[in-house]
């Protein structure tokens, strides 16, 4: 058999370049698949469904990305894997965020992260009880409450409040338990505590099972935003629990506070933008699980305070907005 002359071997090589082009395309995007971390929380809270479900979209997308979840404590945990460098990215609470890039609180220096989107608004619930002795904040001086697991932004938000209320100190100050939801609700349940604290969407599951069981008051929390907003940070806003929401009569005004999703700086400007582009295709099925009626649109993303914009996502939104 004679051997191919020239001009064959050029349309070979042609066409066999066509076809890895067309092979490449038909993958998403060419390259080696970028594994990124990503620190959420415990097994059935609302951090670790956002990020099994940011798993899915992504390894469904195409792109060269693989998002693999990370169960933790949550935000102040979170931050600490982030900045140590155990993950590539996580979810936190806006103002445990704040306080890590400005080394306070929780944290002894400023932790070098970076965000990629305000995702969503965690709503602070203070429940007890409805034929209980609580009926306002000031009533759980020196009762037991659930007050967040630790190294959880619940844990942040809820001294805050107590704080606030003057009731971390003095003659008869509440007595914080550190307790996940699920052992928070199982304590309220059965009376070892008064009252619970939990910042997550509405409705979480879980209280909304409670709320079956047992006839709930949701405590009014919006009269402390001011003085949280004063001392910390504008993370803090005044939000509503809607009537009909846990079988609520009326509107329970509370405290509303960012989720941000968060990368290390090293993290390639490349991964950051695709999981961004993820992120904002995929939305409904993200926030589907952790809270109702929220939409995410990039003028609420870019909203993260004190800490700054990786610049994957400077990059992302300026191609959104042109």
């Amino acid at each position: 058999m004679t051997s191919a002359g020239p001009s064959r071997r050029r349309a070979i090589a042609a066409g066999l370049g066509a076809l890895a082009g067309a092979l490449a395309g038909c993958s998403g995007e060419a390259g080696p698949v970028r594994r990124l971390r990503l620190a959420t929380g415990p097994e059935g809270g609302p951090y670790n469904a956002f990020g099994k479900a940011l798993a899915q979209a992504v390894a469904a997308s195409g792109r060269p990305l693989e998002i693999v979840p990370v169960s933790t404590a949550a935000s102040v945990d979170n931050l600490r894997h982030l900045d140590g460098g155990s993950v590539e990215l996580a979810l936190a609470m806006a103002d445990v965020a704040e306080d890590a890039v400005l080394g306070r609180e929780s944290f002894s220096r400023p932790a070098a992260v970076t965000a990629l989107a305000r995702v969503y608004v965690n709503y602070t619930h203070l429940l007890v009880p409805a034929d209980g002795p609580v009926r306002a904040v000031q009533d759980l001086a020196g009762r037991p409450v659930a007050a967040g697991a630790e190294g959880s932004g619940v844990q942040v938000v809820a001294e805050r409040v107590l704080r606030a209320a003057g009731l971390s100190g003095g003659p008869a100050p509440a007595r914080a338990r550190r307790l996940g939801l699920a052992a928070s609700v199982g304590a309220l349940r059965e009376g070892t505590v008064d009252a619970l604290f939990w910042s997550g969407g509405v409705p979480t599951p879980a209280l909304s099972g409670l709320a079956r069981e047992l006839p709930l008051r949701f405590l009014p929390l919006d009269g402390y935003v001011g003085a949280l907003r004063e001392r910390y940070a504008p993370a803090y806003s005044a939000v509503t629990l809607p009537a009909g929401v846990y079988g609520l009569a009326e509107p329970v005004g509370t405290i509303g506070v960012g989720n941000y999703l968060l990368a290390r700086a090293d993290v390639g400007e490349g991964a950051a933008r695709g999981l961004l582009h993820v992120v904002f295709e995929q939305w409904r099925d993200l926030l589907r699980e952790v809270t109702a009626g929220a939409r995410l649109e990039p003028r609420f993303a870019i909203s993260t305070g004190e800490v700054p914009l990786h610049p994957g996502a400077v990059a992302y939104y300026r191609s959104v907005y042109g």
